[in-house]
């Protein structure tokens, strides 16, 4: 229903302003990676969207002037860098799909993403699950398609979220292709 009131347009502004607004974890996770060119990237994102892309509901900094390039870092990637294993698959309620490893890195993901301190705790639970409300909008088909592709759709979500964790973490390692200006990483 969300997806039909409201157009794409705004969807994608209220989803880069939260993409803005975590920009604490991966800031953070790219120092404790010691990705300085990451943590670097990451900074000129953070400040040019906050203040050319309206507290960044615009994306300026992907723009073809600036090409500042977009990375994906959080703790679960930053624990997989310091070898610790994915573990078990587990789907939490609400949440969705997780590793083990990934799992203790939302802990900390929790404490760094600003809008965990949103209170009362039902203001906090309101505008999370209008979050997650705006992003499945924008990719709601994701799981119908593989739902039909597969002959069990238990497994096949295991392990592509096992697989693209993995690539995630190998990518933050460095031992894939850096991004293109723009792309994410």
């Amino acid at each position: 229903g969300y997806k039909k009131i409201v157009p794409e347009v705004p969807r994608v502004g209220v989803k880069n302003f939260f993409y803005n607004l975590k920009f604490p974890i991966r800031f953070v996770s790219c120092i404790l990676q010691a990705d300085l060119d990451c943590a670097a990237a990451e900074f000129g994102r953070f400040a040019v969207n906050t203040v050319w892309g309206v507290g960044g509901l615009m994306d300026p900094a992907s723009s073809e002037q600036l090409h500042i390039p977009k990375y994906e870092a959080d703790l679960g990637q930053t624990l997989g860098i310091y070898g610790l294993g994915q573990g078990f698959y587990i789907v939490l309620p609400i949440l969705g799909p997780y590793s083990a490893r990934d799992s203790i890195g939302i802990a900390g993901d929790y404490f760094l993403y600003p809008v965990s301190y949103i209170t009362p705790w039902y203001d906090w639970l309101a505008v999370r699950a209008y979050e997650e409300v705006n992003d499945t909008s924008l990719r709601i088909g994701d799981y119908e398609f593989i739902k039909e592709a597969a002959i069990d759709p238990y497994v096949a979500l295991r392990d592509a979220y096992g697989q693209y964790r993995q690539k995630k973490v190998e990518e933050r390692r460095g031992t894939s292709a850096p991004p293109k200006p723009g792309g994410v990483r």
